[in-house]
């Protein structure tokens, strides 16, 4: 089949922009497991945001999950870019219009210290890197109607990024067991989602190495100050309007955030 990169691109920023999601891409305008070209797809938008002035904050990790990977048929995560207008402020009301199909998950965020501009980065690298941990709610979306997605449709999308929070307490790395580090997201008080850090590639400090890797290979390391997001600690969860989310991860604190009832 024929690859149309610039159609692709276009039909998920139009999804994203006008509200409706668009049909899946895959075997339509993208050729199945063609990840290659997904990420193609992914650089258009990306570079389309940057010309339109939003600034590139940093990075998340997506299919960090065994389990995810194989319903998937794919055995390594995937990875997509972080803007400036994704930042929400803790405890901030999300205005549910924003987004298509939001899930939240609760993550561990690392923020980066110094750069790592080498594909050959080492785990003891990646230590001396980061400044400081924080917990984090990640809000998934897709642009590709009713999340109907191969790795081929997540990754062209921004690997179904949408918008993300960040907790404010930072935390030295040296004082987290991050593999061990267990953590619950509630819904009014009431669990929604549990897991632990071993859920996310063995340890969430085995995914920012990979995305590290993967970028520095690419061409576009990440950066001192750059976020990383590094994938979901317990199963995603999709979003009731009005409603509030708190994740709360060991060792590292709690992040909150609200939606927006819909509009009558």
């Amino acid at each position: 089949m024929s690859v149309d990169y610039e159609a692709a691109a276009r039909e998920l920023v139009e999804a994203r922009e006008n509200g409706k999601p668009c049909a899946p891409l895959r075997g339509r305008l993208l050729p199945e497991g063609d990840v290659t070209s997904a990420y193609l797809v992914q650089q258009l938008q990306a570079r389309q945001w940057l010309q339109r002035g939003h600034r590139r904050v940093g990075a998340k990790v997506g299919l960090t999950s065994r389990a995810v990977q194989e319903s998937f048929g794919v055995f390594q995560p995937d990875f997509g870019v972080l803007l400036d207008d994704m930042a929400v402020p803790d405890g901030a009301e999300v205005d549910i219009d924003r987004l298509l199909q939001p899930r939240v998950e609760a993550e561990v965020a690392f923020v980066l210290g110094a750069d790592l501009p080498d594909e050959r980065i080492t785990s003891a690298d990646v230590i001396r890197a980061v400044d400081h941990v924080l917990p984090a709610i990640e809000i998934v979306d897709s642009r590709v109607a009713g999340w109907d997605i191969s790795i081929v449709d997540t990754v062209a999308d921004n690997a179904s990024s949408g918008l993300f929070v960040l907790g404010t307490a930072p935390r030295r790395l040296a004082d987290v067991d991050l593999r061990l580090c267990g953590m619950v997201l509630e819904q009014a008080g009431e669990p929604v989602s549990v897991g632990a850090g071993a859920a996310c590639l063995g340890n969430p400090l085995h995914a920012v190495q990979w995305l590290a890797q993967t970028m520095a290979r690419s061409g576009d390391p990440l950066r001192a100050g750059d976020v990383v997001l590094s994938g979901a600690l317990g199963p995603m969860v999709p979003v009731t309007a009005g409603a509030a989310y708190e994740a709360r991860i060991s060792g590292l604190g709690s992040v909150r955030t609200c939606f927006s009832a819909e509009a009558s």
